[in-house]
């Protein structure tokens, strides 16, 4: 006896619809491999070292060439004050007697002591600079004079530290869209299930948000924070970045509120919250997920503006957003790798989730075909 056909469900035709969106698949894999780095880098298997100064100053993409200015080894020429010849001042007039003094003493210090007596009570401190500004100098010896993507002002790698900054600006935008899905689903579920005063209060309450323009809702917010961090950034976007969710789930539980199912589930005595959340949510959840998809877009480019405004990262904290606002001083001195690299980064996964949305959108829509 054969088994009775089971129609698929929702998500099952639209996993069939996206599967045959080859422009959708590529971009799925773009998000993938960016999302694979950003574990990575939390993990600590890449970009772990982005703070060591592994490159002169401002070390040029490999495919550039090094700076002329820039010695075979890798190092900046470094120039010894005190192995240049002291010029004769013809009106000191022991400049004779300092020039045989020195003759006499040679390259020893302490024949000063055997010869008159006196004791330098710097000499051991003066050797110890000394010792320590060799060790410098071979140091400096080891820095690259170029990389394959370039240095920034202190010599660390541009690919790592483009890296280690997608970290914080992915971990930004998906947090944040998530806390603003999350309220927008809650007020939106209860403002549309509910009606009445409680839909009076909240779109009120909505009115407020979208009567002020975002940028100056952003900025106030971050005024009232008054700190920079990671915390603060997820804060100000997912607390003014929740009314768009809010008025798609808001019309959708007004739409559902009234549905076959739901009047059976209030039949049998199901709760409110019940109703809500595990009959009529999962008939929108859609909805939702496509908007979170859409603000971590949003966020992530949010992030760059607020870092470039002064209210992102703080210092110490490396992102997409603060690479171009370091960028900005340095495209001045024509050291543009910065901001190609962060600007390309930011670009290429900001299209990739652009494409895969739209795509995702259409394969939950049955219908479009």
């Amino acid at each position: 006896m054969s088994k009775p056909h089971t129609s698929p469900g929702l998500w099952a035709l639209a996993w069939r619809r996206l599967r045959g969106d080859k422009i959708a698949m590529v971009s799925l894999a773009v998000v993938g491999a960016f999302f694979l780095l950003v574990l990575a880098s939390a993990s600590g298997l890449v970009a772990s070292n982005w703070e060591d100064e592994v490159a002169v100053s401002y070390a040029p993409p490999t495919f550039v060439g090094a700076d002329k200015d820039v010695t075979a080894d890798g190092a900046m020429p470094v120039t010894d004050e005190r192995s240049a010849p002291t010029p004769v001042n013809v009106l000191d007039p022991l400049a004779d007697d300092i020039a045989e003094l020195r003759a006499q003493m040679g390259s020893n210090p302490s024949a000063g002591v055997e010869m008159y007596g006196v004791t330098d009570p710097l000499a051991d401190d003066l050797t110890a600079l000394r010792a320590g500004m060799g060790k410098a100098k071979k140091l400096v010896t080891h820095k690259a004079a170029t990389l394959p993507f370039g240095a920034d002002k202190w010599g660390h790698d541009i690919l790592q530290k483009t890296v280690k900054g997608g970290e914080t600006s992915i971990v930004v935008g998906l947090v944040a869209a998530l806390l603003a899905v999350v309220l927008g689903t809650l007020f939106g579920a209860v403002s549309g299930y509910f009606g009445g005063i409680v839909d009076d209060f909240f779109n009120w309450f909505y009115s407020i948000f979208t009567s002020i323009p975002s940028i100056l809702m952003i900025l106030t917010v971050a005024a009232v924070l008054q700190q920079k961090g990671v915390l603060t950034i997820v804060l100000i976007l997912g607390l003014t970045g929740w009314t768009g969710p809010y008025r798609l789930i808001r019309a959708e539980y007004i739409k559902h509120k009234a549905r076959e199912y739901v009047m059976a589930a209030d039949a049998i005595g199901a709760s409110h919250w019940r109703k809500m959340f595990s009959h009529i949510f999962p008939n929108v959840s859609h909805v939702a997920l496509v908007q979170m998809s859409i603000l971590v877009v949003g966020f992530i480019k949010a992030e760059v503006i607020l870092s470039f405004l002064g209210f992102g990262v703080p210092v110490g904290t490396v992102s997409w957003g603060s690479m171009l606002n370091e960028a900005q001083n340095e495209l001045i001195l024509g050291k543009w790798w910065q901001l190609t690299a962060a600007a390309t980064a930011m670009a290429v996964l900001v299209t990739a989730f652009s494409l895969f949305t739209d795509a995702l959108r259409d394969a939950l829509d049955p219908k479009v075909k």
